[in-house]
């Protein structure tokens, strides 16, 4: 039996769910969002828990799986996902323009506009080094903050580019003068 795919999901108060097909469909306070449920898999309400259940032994390698992206979607609509990036080097920054596009500057001849996907909301901090992307859907909030952190990765030798909050980097030592 999966472990993942045996642990209930808890469901909170204000938290409806509907099964259509292959897909289930979750509303909660924050908004509503889909999931993707597998073949041989089935949603099971328990006294305020969600259990996924499989059919049979067949569909073990998708029984974690579903859980986990029911799991997902149920703690979105509830609380929302957050990924934090930092910006770090001299005149590196990012700036709201409007409410749906991200404008960075990031030592290139030119500012790099980034259009922001529906459902994904970015904060930047007044220093403009700090950026915090909010939504419901857990994979679009990753990938957003991928795709802005493939902008600058971060520099190996100089530290500097856009990095996760938190993230570790290994620095490098440059070259040496050998004669």
């Amino acid at each position: 039996m999966s472990r993942i795919g045996k642990k209930p999901i808890p469901l909170p108060a204000g938290v409806k769910y509907k099964v259509e097909g292959n897909t289930v469909l979750v509303e909660g306070p924050k908004g509503k969002t889909t999931a993707l449920v597998a073949e041989g898999i089935q949603l099971v309400t328990k006294d305020g828990h969600l259990l996924v259940e499989r059919e049979s032994d067949k569909y073990a390698a998708v029984h974690g799986l579903t859980r986990a992206l029911v799991f997902n979607a149920v703690e979105g609509v509830t609380k929302g996902w957050t990924k934090e990036l930092d910006i770090v080097g001299i005149g590196y920054r990012a700036e709201m323009k409007g409410k749906s596009t991200v404008v960075f500057t990031l030592g290139y001849s030119h500012p790099i506009e980034f259009p922001l996907p529906t459902g994904i909301e970015v904060t930047v901090d007044p220093k403009q080094t700090h950026l915090t992307i909010t939504g419901i859907d857990r994979q679009k909030v990753g990938q957003v903050a991928a795709d802005m952190r493939s902008l600058r990765k971060p520099d190996p030798y100089k530290n500097k580019g856009v990095r996760y909050t938190g993230e570790r980097l290994k620095k490098k030592a440059g070259k040496t003068g050998a004669k």
